[in-house]
């Protein structure tokens, strides 16, 4: 794994120094995992114009103790809750979203960040931070 990368890096490196640094399409990665239990059933929501979109939220948790060290089983365990936006655009797996995931459902969410924004019912300009799902969309038990 570790040669793989190196040779990556290296062939991105010499591509740069040999070529027109405005012709080299930079590759990146936008890749995110998450694994916890969603909050509300999925809706299937469609603009005028536009794809039909299934989305739902989740929550992650974070947990960690506090006090004498990790080592000790002494100490305050703390506990943070983060909520995330999933949307699911792919046909088959929006459907199955749709149809199959439920409220406290345990699910492993593949997929990426996009950050965008709207303006709510007050006239108001909101950021929003979502999890466009794909590949993959399970449920765990």
């Amino acid at each position: 794994m570790k040669s793989r990368v190196q040779f990556h890096l290296f062939r991105q490196i010499s591509r740069h120094r040999s070529t027109d640094a405005s012709l080299i399409l930079e590759r990146s990665i936008n890749r995110v995992q998450l694994l916890g239990r969603v909050g509300q059933d999925p809706v299937m929501r469609q603009v005028e114009g536009r794809n039909p979109v299934t989305i739902f939220s989740m929550a992650t948790n974070e947990m960690w103790r506090s006090g004498e060290g990790e080592i000790s089983q002494t100490g305050d365990v703390s506990q943070k809750t983060t909520w995330h936006r999933i949307s699911v655009f792919k046909p088959g797996l929006r459907d199955v979203a749709y149809n199959y995931v439920k409220k406290g459902s345990r699910v492993l969410v593949e997929g990426k960040l996009d950050y965008g924004e709207y303006v709510d019912k007050n006239n108001v300009r909101r950021q929003a931070t979502t999890i466009i799902a794909g590949p993959a969309l399970k449920q765990v038990k």
